[in-house]
């Protein structure tokens, strides 16, 4: 294993420590904006925030994990636990990330319907369906990697050997996962956001939404083809060489990098979500940081030096 697992570990420690406060400042957003009139686009996006938020709270174990030399040291029952989430948070991604560029589309599409209708109901049942989905799919994970004994005592390792029964049941499910919570949601986002950028280049568009749509597109993609396209990658080819690729354990440390590229997706998913960032650091600022002119205003009422 060499010190792979140092690094394994790097790529944990950055993605807590950039992730988890970009996620907390999106959650304060989000929530003041649904408490004064909430949009489906902000409701999908806090689900994913949540999302978010849960992989990087689990995130410490796979770090001692790693510190550990790719050891399990933590109790038995953490091991499927945080695979689980793992796993569950990963889809929930790509289900969200396609939801909002379905979103995206009908207000650009349908501009005056999608203004007057709020739609939060339908936003929430969409949410639901989503945690519902990934956790149904990903239960069949759990079950079929963990409760025959893929945790192995023997070796202390974790979700990191397993039987040739076992890979019959499981490489069939990581290709339908790779399938249909990957490719799918990728095939939805790639249209909508290529139908977006259609419409807004046939008509008058300021060039401060142009710069917004692009920054989304691009987020959005890097998302699906950097973070999570290497992960279902290797689910393919499992299934086709029938074992577990060698570098799938590198490819899964790529997703997790996907809680520090949501926020800019947050970021350029609305004008009022920047508007909300710019205030809140603002007044972070004016909190935190004294204003020059009281400064200034405390250094000319002194009396100057004694002669």
């Amino acid at each position: 294993m060499g010190d792979s697992h140092w690094l394994l570990f790097c790529i944990y420690l950055f993605t807590f420590l950039v992730g988890l406060p970009l996620n907390l400042t999106a959650l304060v957003i989000f929530v003041a904006r649904l408490r004064q009139r909430p949009a489906a686009v902000d409701i999908l996006l806090l689900n994913l925030t949540l999302s978010d938020l849960l992989l990087l709270l689990f995130l410490p174990f796979r770090m001692v994990e790693a510190a550990s030399g790719l050891r399990w040291p933590l109790p038995p029952f953490l091991c499927p636990l945080s695979f689980f989430l793992f796993f569950t948070t990963i889809y929930l991604s790509t289900l969200f990330l396609s939801a909002v560029s379905v979103e995206r589309l009908l207000g650009a599409a349908h501009p005056v319907w999608y203004r007057t209708r709020r739609r939060s109901g339908q936003a929430v049942a969409v949410s639901a369906l989503c945690w519902l989905l990934a956790g149904s799919h990903c239960s069949v994970v759990y079950i079929t990697e963990f409760a025959a004994g893929a945790f192995s005592g023997a070796n202390e390792t974790c979700y990191m050997h397993f039987r040739q029964e076992q890979l019959t049941v499981l490489l069939p499910v990581r290709l339908e996962m790779a399938v249909v919570l990957f490719g799918l949601p990728l095939a939805i986002s790639g249209f909508c956001y290529a139908r977006l950028v259609w419409i807004l280049s046939r008509g008058p568009c300021r060039r401060r939404t142009r710069k917004r749509v692009t920054g989304l597109v691009v987020a959005t993609m890097l998302n699906f083809l950097v973070c999570f396209g290497p992960y279902n990658a290797s689910h393919v080819v499992g299934y086709v060489q029938w074992a577990s690729p060698t570098w799938r354990n590198y490819a899964f440390q790529l997703s997790t990098l996907n809680t520090c590229v949501d926020p800019l997706v947050f970021y350029f998913s609305s004008a009022g979500f920047q508007t909300s960032c710019r205030d809140l650091l603002a007044r972070m600022r004016s909190r935190w940081c004294p204003r020059r002119g009281e400064s200034s205003h405390g250094e000319g009422t002194g009396e100057g030096p004694r002669q």
